[in-house]
């Protein structure tokens, strides 16, 4: 599945501010992070910012804070401000023949599949997995003490 760079932008900036919770990171900070636009992830910010998942402080030493609740936000509410995940499959030529009708219900349960696993996923459940994996390639990377050198 491919998201729009808006959509890529706003979870990138969700997440590393849920995991930074005690922190005000400013939108050059998280672009720098990621090597992506800092005008384009300003634009994204505002928008979760209407949205109520981010506030911003103006000001030396402002910046931007998670204000959601990480256990219930799912990967779903932040798509769902940059990507129409509507199952509007049934249009375009052919729509309306019998292949295409079988077509779109099938790209139909796609949809809600991927709508029903986005919605599932907090931004916790997401940070934890993140955590676990960093823990897991440290472990890997430590030289083993158990063993004769």
């Amino acid at each position: 599945m491919k998201l729009q760079k808006a959509t890529r932008y706003g979870l990138y900036a969700v997440l590393e501010l849920a995991a930074n919770p005690d922190e005000q990171l400013s939108a050059t900070d998280i672009a720098a992070a990621y090597g992506i636009s800092g005008n384009h992830l300003a634009k994204v910010l505002r928008d979760l910012g209407r949205a109520g998942l981010v506030d911003s402080a103006r000001g030396a030493g402002g910046g931007y804070r998670f204000s959601g609740n990480a256990r219930r936000v799912t990967l779903l509410d932040v798509i769902s401000l940059f990507e129409d995940i509507s199952s509007d499959t049934g249009s375009g030529d052919g729509a309306d023949t019998e292949i295409g009708r079988a077509l779109d219900l099938v790209l139909g349960e796609i949809d809600d599949i991927a709508r029903a696993t986005f919605g599932s996923i907090t931004i916790e459940t997401l940070l934890k997995t993140m955590r676990w994996r960093q823990e897991r390639e440290a472990r890997a990377a430590a030289p083993d003490l158990a063993s004769p050198g």
